[in-house]
């Protein structure tokens, strides 16, 4: 006949630690505050460039409508209006001061970009910019015909252009372009789709290129030896 063993009942070791039956420390209910994370300022140095004042001539008005600033000159009228990161300030001597309206990353960055956009303005109505290109290659020409810049770069067929209002295109000698205007970004971004026709090939240097531009050349492949 079995007989039943009677096994004493012993409790949890891990319910005996938590409730401190054994270890004697007790287990406190109020909740745990959100820990607080400390922020550190980030502080942004002034820009050299931001921080210079901009020269204003006396034949160029300036007017400022908020945000706003227009410029305009014996070439041209231009305008731009900034971000709320920077401000700009007319001073007593007449001159242009950008300032950051906020000390953040942003506007340290925005600073010189604007400073440096308004001189530009401020120049260009008043003396004008000019880019000049170069075509390099046997039978490549250039000519100004009405409205329109016409290059024989090679292809099948001329290239038309179209010259916007704002720019002068002066072609000499056939091979040399000088694109002029007041507004440096349109004056660069026409001479760059000029220049995108035929970019200048590092083995010959056949091209367009700009007057200044430094063509690296690559050494051609060399015959096979006997």
């Amino acid at each position: 006949m079995a007989t039943s063993i009677n096994r004493p009942f012993h409790t949890s070791c891990l319910k005996s630690v938590f409730w401190g039956e054994k270890s004697g420390f007790h287990v406190s209910s109020v909740p745990i505050t959100r820990v607080g994370v400390l922020r550190k300022s980030v502080k942004c140095k002034e820009s050299r460039i931001g921080k210079q004042p901009i020269t204003v001539p006396s034949n160029v008005a300036v007017i400022l409508e908020g945000q706003g600033l227009k410029v305009k000159g014996p070439l041209g009228e231009l305008s731009i209006t900034y971000p709320r990161e920077v401000k700009v300030d007319k001073e007593e001597s007449g001159s242009l001061r950008v300032r950051k309206a906020v000390e953040t990353r942003r506007a340290n960055q925005m600073h010189g970009l604007f400073r440096t956009l308004t001189d530009n303005m401020v120049v260009g109505v008043s003396k004008g910019f000019e880019k000049r290109l170069q075509l390099v290659g046997v039978g490549y020409r250039a000519m100004v015909e009405g409205n329109d810049l016409v290059l024989s770069l090679g292809f099948s067929h001329p290239v038309r252009m179209t010259i916007p209002k704002e720019l002068k295109v002066k072609v000499e000698d056939s091979t040399r372009i000088t694109v002029s205007g007041y507004d440096k970004s349109e004056i660069g971004q026409f001479a760059a789709s000029i220049r995108s026709w035929r970019p200048p090939e590092p083995y010959k240097g056949k091209g367009v290129r700009y007057a200044n531009e430094v063509v690296r050349m690559k050494e051609g492949k060399a015959g096979k030896k006997k």
